[in-house]
């Protein structure tokens, strides 16, 4: 496992904006398409099953995508992504959370998202 610094984890997740972008983008029309179909089968004006079935697929194509990166998809809804690293020699992860602005938070392997604190 590839452990970020800081400055790297942010880098990368600049780089994975547009990704994780149109995987926000992507899960809703998948939200819709599915309440569509589900309802009877009924198609929107986003499309039926072919276009469900096609999301899926993208959003597949994405989280792949983004656990090439080396980072880790913990949350789907909303977005969850953890960047290993390491603060003081103990296990940590750098932590993004959908509608954060910037990569700001940690927290122990450990702890889980409850221990999430700032970054200095």
């Amino acid at each position: 496992m590839a452990l970020f610094d800081v400055a790297g984890a942010r880098a990368e997740l600049h780089r994975l904006r547009p990704v994780l972008d149109e995987f926000v983008t992507v899960r809703a029309d998948a939200a819709e398409l599915a309440a569509s179909v589900g309802a009877g089968g009924a198609a929107t004006a986003l499309g039926g099953l072919p276009e469900l079935k096609a999301a899926h697929a993208r959003l597949d194509e994405l989280m792949t995508e983004i656990s090439r990166s080396g980072a880790e998809l913990k949350g789907l809804a909303p977005l969850l992504v953890d960047f290993p690293s390491e603060r003081a020699g103990v296990p940590v992860l750098l932590c993004w959370l959908e509608g954060d602005p910037e990569l700001a938070w940690y927290h122990r392997f450990d702890l889980g998202f409850a221990g999430r604190r700032p970054l200095p």
